[in-house]
């Protein structure tokens, strides 16, 4: 003859019985969900240069085609030896015409009368452009030097 099945409930209050009365509870953390770091969407983009060349790079720019008025071909920071590109005065954007038109010419450094020299930026690197050093006249007395104590 077969057992009868145990109910739920019977099977419930059995197992706590049989279990010690003092449980010992450990924490559990669940590892957080790490994740991946969201990028931008990169457009593709145009550059083309002050010389005509161009080149494409993805950008997060929307703007298709950029057109570059100053860089790495017509800017004498890049390339000190151009003597094309020493000439201060050229001015493709128009903003040195308008600060002209509107505070005059009395800034210029070249306003003074016939004293023009022309400074180039590779004189002011290599020190050529000094002016020489007033000589020391000899029947003044020498500067004393400051006394320092140790």
């Amino acid at each position: 003859m077969a057992s009868p099945i145990p109910s739920m409930g019977a099977l419930r209050v059995l197992r706590q019985s049989i279990q010690p009365q003092i449980r010992q509870t450990t924490q559990v953390r669940h590892a957080t969900l790490l994740r991946r770091p969201k990028r931008p969407y990169t457009f593709t983009q145009l550059v083309t240069l002050s010389d005509g060349s161009s080149f494409t790079l993805r950008t997060t720019n929307p703007q298709a085609v950029y057109k570059s008025a100053k860089d790495i071909r017509n800017s004498p920071l890049w390339n000190p030896s151009s003597q094309k590109l020493l000439n201060v005065e050229e001015d493709e954007a128009g903003k040195l015409a308008a600060f002209r038109a509107k505070f005059g010419r009395g800034w210029d450094a070249g306003a003074e009368k016939g004293k023009e020299t022309e400074d180039h930026l590779m004189d002011l690197i290599s020190g050529q452009g000094e002016k020489p050093a007033k000589p020391i006249d000899a029947t003044k007395a020498p500067a004393k030097a400051p006394v320092t104590k140790k």
